[in-house]
C-alpha cells in the first residue's frame, strides 16, 4: 500500500533527475486529481492522515511516494502528526525514505520513534554515501538503505547499525544503466555483514521484459520484524 499525507517535491540530487513522481503528478493533475491541483508543488493533505486508520487489515505502507517527508518546505509539527499516525495503528507496518538525511538527522530527538516505523535514506552513488551516517544517528528502530536508481559503484559501505539494503535499476524515460558488478558488490557486502538483501529490479525503459534475477536468483532479503 501508498499512502501520501504530503505531495510533491524538488530536486535535490542525481538520483531525481528522472523523477516517477513528477511524471506521475503532472498526469494526475490533468486527471483532475484533487491531491495534485497544485502539481507537484509541495503540499500537506492533513484529510489524508486518518487514512491508514481505516485498513483493517495489517499492511507494508510505503509512505509518500509521491514526496519527501523530510522536505523542508513540510513543517515539523506536521511530520510529527504524521508519525502520531504510525504510533497509533501498530498493526501496520510503514516504510518513509528520504534524500533528505541532514533533516532526518537534526528532527530525531523531536521524534518518538515508533516500532513500526522502518526508516530509510536513498543513495544513488559514493557521493551521497555520507546519507548513511545521518542515518545512523537517529535513534529509528529499524534503518535501511536503499540504493536505488544506483547510478555507479559503491566501494565500502559502513553497515554498522543497517538491517536492510534495497537495490534497484532506474526505469522509464531516459533511465540510465545498472552495472551487474555494482549490484554485486552490494550484495557481497551485505551477506559478509549477515544485512536482508533485496535486488527491486534492472530496470531500463521495460523493466517488465529485464526482470530482477541476480546471477539466476531472486534476492528477497527482507527484515524479520
Amino acid at each position: 500500500m501508498t499512502w501520501n499525507p504530503v505531495t510533491g517535491c524538488t530536486k535535490i540530487s542525481a538520483g531525481c533527475n528522472n523523477c516517477y513522481a513528477e511524471r506521475m503528478a503532472k498526469r494526475l493533475h490533468l486527471m483532475g486529481q484533487a491531491n495534485y491541483r497544485n502539481e507537484f508543488r509541495v503540499t500537506m493533505h492533513e484529510h489524508m492522515l486518518g487514512v491508514p486508520f481505516r485498513w483493517k487489515k495489517s499492511q507494508h505502507i510505503f509512505v509518500n511516494s509521491m514526496s519527501d517527508l523530510f522536505h523542508d518546505a513540510v513543517p515539523s509539527e506536521y511530520i510529527k502528526m504524521v508519525f502520531k499516525t504510525i504510533e497509533n495503528t501498530p498493526w501496520h507496518r510503514y516504510q518513509i525514505l528520504t534524500k533528505r538525511s541532514q533533516r532526518l538527522c537534526s528532527l530525531d530527538s523531536e521524534i518518538e520513534w515508533p516500532s513500526n516505523a522502518w526508516i530509510g535514506v536513498s543513495v544513488e552513488s559514493q557521493d551521497y554515501s555520507y546519507r548513511i551516517e545521518h542515518l545512523r544517528e537517529t535513534h529509528a528502530c529499524l534503518k535501511f538503505i536503499s540504493f536505488e536508481p544506483l547510478l555507479g559503484p559503491i566501494d565500502m559501505i559502513d553497515l554498522t547499525g543497517i538491517d536492510w539494503v534495497i537495490v534497484g535499476g532506474e526505469s522509464g524515460p531516459g533511465a540510465r544503466p545498472l552495472s551487474e558488478k555494482w549490484v554485486i558488490n552490494i550484495r557481497d557486502q551485505c551477506r559478509e555483514k549477515k544485512i536482508p538483501f533485496f535486488f527491486k529490479q534492472w530496470g531500463g525503459t521495460r523493466k517488465d521484459k529485464t526482470g530482477r534475477l541476480l546471477e539466476g536468483i531472486l534476492w528477497n532479503g527482507f527484515p524479520d520484524r
